[in-house]
C-alpha cells in the first residue's frame, strides 16, 4: 500500500522529500507514477482555478516544511498584518520557515526528512548555547551555537550519521563543523538559496482572501 506522504507528493505534482533518501530513489512514488492518485489520477487534464492553483501552492509549501494548516497560516498572517514591511514577504516568510530549529536540523544533514528532523528536536538532543531546547519551532538566531548533547553522541544513531553530515553541504549562513557536531548561525536565510517547490506570491494570494 502507498504511503500516505507519497500520495501527498503525486497529488501535489512535485518532490516534497517527505520520505528522505526515498525520495531519491527509483522508487519514489512521483517517479513511478507521475499522475494525481486515485482511479481518475491519469486521465485528470483539466487546468485548475486561481484558488485551486493557490491552495495548491500553499499546500507544497506547508508540506515542505513538515507543519500543521494553524502552524503554518500563523507565520503566513503575521507577516501579512505587519504594518510596516522592510522586505519582500516571501522573503520574510522563507527566513521564518528557514530559522525554525527542526529546518536547520534538517538542512545539517542530521535527518533525511524534516519529520525525522522534529522528532530528533522534540526527544531534546541538541542544545543552543549550552542549554537544551525541545522546541521544533524555536527560531534561531545570529551567533547562536547549537550543539548535539554529549550524552546523545553516544547514541548509535549520532555515531552512524557521521559520514552523511561530512557530506552534507550546510547553507550559507550557518557554520558547520561536522566532526564535533557543531554549528554557529552566521546569519539569515534567503528565498533564493532556500529554493521552496511553491510560488510564494500565490499563498499570499490564498490567505489574503
Amino acid at each position: 500500500m502507498e504511503n500516505k506522504k507519497c500520495k501527498i507528493c503525486r497529488r501535489l505534482g512535485t518532490k516534497l522529500f517527505l520520505k528522505g533518501d526515498r525520495c531519491l530513489s527509483p522508487k519514489c512514488s512521483v517517479v513511478k507514477r507521475p499522475y494525481a492518485p486515485g482511479m481518475k489520477g491519469k486521465r485528470r487534464s483539466r487546468g485548475l482555478s486561481e484558488y485551486g492553483k493557490e491552495l495548491s501552492e500553499k499546500q507544497k509549501l506547508r508540506n515542505w516544511y513538515n507543519l500543521r494548516e494553524r502552524q503554518f497560516s500563523n507565520y503566513v498572517m503575521e507577516i501579512l498584518n505587519k504594518k510596516e514591511q522592510s522586505e519582500g514577504a516571501g522573503e520574510q516568510l522563507i527566513k521564518k520557515l528557514e530559522g525554525r530549529l527542526d529546518n536547520v536540523i534538517f538542512r545539517l544533514g542530521f535527518a533525511p526528512s524534516r519529520g525525522l528532523s522534529r522528532q530528533l528536536v522534540n526527544h531534546g538532543h541538541f542544545l543552543i548555547n549550552g542549554k537544551s531546547v525541545d522546541v521544533p519551532s524555536y527560531q534561531v538566531k545570529k551567533e547562536d551555537v547549537i550543539t548535539v548533547k554529549p550524552s546523545a553522541k553516544k547514541l548509535k544513531y549520532f555515531q552512524e550519521i557521521v559520514p552523511v553530515l561530512k557530506k552534507t553541504q550546510a547553507p550559507s549562513w550557518i557554520q558547520f563543523d561536522a566532526g564535533k557536531m557543531e554549528a554557529k548561525i552566521t546569519g539569515e536565510s534567503s528565498l533564493e538559496e532556500a529554493a521552496p517547490p511553491a510560488e510564494i506570491s500565490s499563498i499570499f494570494e490564498f490567505y489574503s482572501k
